[in-house]
């Protein structure tokens, strides 16, 4: 991969890490059309490593929130004597529930090479761009009715992470796919979208450093001064636009809803259809 290559990717993936448009898929489009080789080791774990970047924006955004330690009395209404220990750090618990999902079925995908297929295949993402375009045009009609007063629980958070597992697929969206489970479990719109952020953190980390073993278990090959630099380069820019970019996310869904993103997906995803049909190659340099 070139610098111009890796920064555009880059640009790409902090765009869309925190938008329910599939960042993912859009890094994969994106490598297409700047001739990147497909089924390249290094180029899948770049994929994944740099995801990692932008979601570290997460950490950065919400750093009080992200390692606060609850102070406040145990309610009283609690039996339960497990809840009353981990009341301090119930936040982390939370977070460990939610990813345990995405653990199991990530971990199958990616040891029965489904996960890599998948990364392969323009066509799948093009299919799920458009299949998930259609579904948003109609959920916040569906699942918008979530209260102000609905916190995250242990059962919403296993639930919102089940609903996580469909972003295996590439162009499903794990951003779409967390806030709709949130939302269809009765949280609002936002709450729903900073618990997907927050949720992000150990799935993604998990993601990177299950590539960066796979990689070091492999050929060395791959790492060279020119691949690392990239990898450098690629996890920094992420971070940076995933930054700016998620702090205009949180307020345009509150707002608006899904609906303009789910009309993008089914633009972007009938193009790329149509231009596999007409074997029109989606490579814009060789």
């Amino acid at each position: 991969m070139t610098l111009l290559q890796t920064i555009i990717i880059s640009i790409v993936e902090g765009l869309t890490e925190f938008l329910p448009v599939s960042s993912t898929g859009h890094m994969i489009i994106t490598q297409n059309l700047l001739g990147v080789p497909s089924g390249d080791e290094f180029v899948h774990a770049f994929t994944f490593i740099i995801q990692f970047g932008a979601i570290l924006s997460v950490v950065c955004l919400y750093w009080k929130r992200f390692f606060h330690i609850d102070h406040t009395p145990v309610p009283a209404d609690e039996t339960c004597t497990f809840k009353k220990i981990i009341h301090p750090i119930r936040f982390y618990w939370l977070l460990f529930i939610g990813v345990l999902p995405a653990v199991i079925i990530g971990l199958a995908a990616k040891k029965s090479g489904l996960l890599d297929w998948l990364l392969d295949s323009v066509w799948v993402v093009a299919i799920m761009l458009v299949v998930g375009g259609i579904f948003m045009l109609f959920c916040d009609k569906i699942f918008n009715k979530g209260k102000e007063e609905n916190k995250v629980t242990e059962k919403r958070a296993f639930s919102i992470g089940l609903f996580q597992c469909l972003s295996v697929i590439p162009g499903t969206s794990r951003s779409m796919a967390t806030i709709v489970g949130g939302m269809a479990n009765g949280l609002t719109r936002k709450r729903a979208a900073e618990f997907s952020f927050f949720l992000a953190v150990p799935t993604m980390a998990g993601a990177t450093l299950l590539d960066l073993l796979d990689l070091l278990k492999g050929d060395s090959s791959w790492a060279s001064v020119h691949n690392l630099t990239m990898l450098v380069i690629g996890c920094v820019v992420s971070f940076i636009v995933a930054l700016l970019a998620m702090k205009w996310f949180v307020n345009f869904l509150a707002k608006y809803g899904f609906k303009w993103f789910g009309w993008y997906r089914i633009i972007i995803g009938m193009i790329i259809i149509i231009m596999l049909l007409c074997d029109i190659p989606l490579n814009m340099v060789d």
